[in-house]
């Protein structure tokens, strides 16, 4: 079994789709918008299979979490994994340089990974890791 694709409601579908296929070479459809409900979402497709549903409606409200400062019982983290510790220092670097804040690493983890914590454009967390040899 693999896990699909995961979905996130985003207040600005554009942006957050230009981001995942930027810094994440994430391969999007055409946008499906149903006219009666008012939804609008994109699947973007990554190298691996995964796919990510970015989704948008008006009339969903804000979340209410502070996804930076604190942790909460949920969802926390989407994670990428590169190929080696150059790729997670070259992507900390690139998502630096675009004004996106790096919140912890690049360091070695305890469970053996070498990874950053960043965000996208709506603050959901993201990690980028290499697995150690």
């Amino acid at each position: 079994m693999k896990l699909e694709h995961v979905a996130i409601w985003t207040r600005n579908l554009e942006a957050m789709r230009a981001f995942y296929e930027t810094f994440f070479s994430g391969e999007s459809n055409a946008k499906y918008h149903n006219t009666t409900t008012g939804l609008e979402s994109y699947f973007l497709r990554f190298e691996s299979g995964a796919r990510l549903e970015l989704l948008y409606k008006s009339d969903i409200p804000e979340n209410r979490n502070d996804t930076l400062q604190q942790q909460h019982l949920g969802l926390i983290h989407l994670a990428f994994e590169v190929e080696s510790r150059e790729a997670v220092e070259s992507k900390a670097r690139q998502l630096a340089q675009a004004g996106f804040p790096i919140l912890r690493g690049p360091r070695v983890t305890g469970d053996g990974y070498y990874e950053f914590e960043s965000h996208d454009p709506e603050q959901n967390r993201l990690e980028v890791s290499y697995r150690l040899p």
